[in-house]
């Protein structure tokens, strides 16, 4: 199959369960939620070695307190949702200048609280934002009013697909359109720097002794193309970006992979997309690439 005369190999991304929360940041203007968001999803991946996944789902008009505000969506274990949005809450958006942190999901039935107004030492009150339950704290600059209760659903981790060319410029643009054309898509992120990956891993490794997380993707490295057996680079590839997206449903998943190879084919100066797996064993969801197009015509 091609897309816009870039071939798209017959593969699929691989992806597994995961659970995700969406914390809405606000502020008095929209470079101050985007600056407390961005802090509240650093050190967030890969859950390889980072204590969860997260990201900047978008900007929104419509908060909780009318003021401009960013979601980010966190993407972890269930026992561990709740140290993790409390902890980012706590650590990066209460002392960020005028920031706020409220649920996105207040219709999901699976639910735990932060405990955030303990900030307060005692100082604390409880106050209404429209009917949302929420905390009044005073801080130096007057005072901080956050929801403590947030909601938490099913959502999967790891869709992706690969960016391959020869020229290593050329190929990363490519895949920056990519990111570009994914970035209005409600429901999804791309955790990773700028969206893209340059060194793809795989999980443990093959000539260590001792144990490790993980470790480069060797079949996948094109400098390795010659020296490892079963080498996934295809014939003229140098460079390989991968773009990987988490969301809530296999649907926001397949929108997101769709839009984004969509845009990195149509920026062209590459020679294929693929998709980055391991046979199955990481994860129970599989997104084939050419099912993505099959059922709008299989391309130019």
């Amino acid at each position: 199959m091609e897309r816009n005369g870039i071939t798209i190999i017959d593969t699929f991304a691989e992806a597994f369960p995961v659970w995700i929360s969406r914390v809405i940041v606000t502020a008095d203007t929209h470079e101050l939620a985007y600056a407390a968001a961005a802090e509240a999803v650093g050190f967030a991946t890969s859950k390889i070695y980072c204590p969860c996944e997260a990201g900047i789902e978008g900007t929104l008009d419509d908060t909780p307190d009318g003021r401009p505000g960013v979601s980010i969506l966190i993407s972890a274990e269930k026992k561990q949702m709740r140290s993790n949005v409390s902890d980012r809450i706590s650590q990066c958006i209460l002392p960020a200048p005028t920031a706020s942190a409220y649920d996105g999901l207040p219709d999901a039935p699976d639910r735990f609280y932060t405990r955030m107004h303990y900030f307060g030492d005692g100082y604390e009150e409880r106050c209404m934002v429209g009917n949302r339950h929420c905390w009044r704290i005073p801080v130096m600059e007057g005072e901080y009013i956050g929801e403590e209760r947030y909601g938490t659903v099913k959502g999967i981790a790891g869709g992706n697909f690969l960016v391959m060319g020869n020229d290593r410029h050329e190929a990363l643009a490519a895949a920056q359109a990519g990111v570009k054309a994914i970035e209005p898509i409600r429901d999804v992120i791309m955790s990773f720097a700028g969206g893209i990956v340059g060194s793809g891993s795989k999980v443990g490794c093959k000539n260590y002794r001792f144990p490790m997380p993980a470790s480069t993707n060797h079949l996948l490295c094109p400098t390795l193309k010659e020296k490892v057996e079963g080498s996934q680079v295809p014939d003229g590839v140098t460079t390989i970006y991968e773009v990987v997206i988490n969301g809530i449903g296999e649907d926001a998943i397949r929108s997101a992979m769709r839009a984004g190879i969509e845009a990195a084919t149509a920026h062209g100066g590459i020679l294929a997309i693929g998709a980055s797996n391991f046979d199955g064993r990481l994860g129970p969801h599989r997104f084939r690439l050419h099912d993505l197009f099959e059922e709008r015509g299989s391309g130019q």
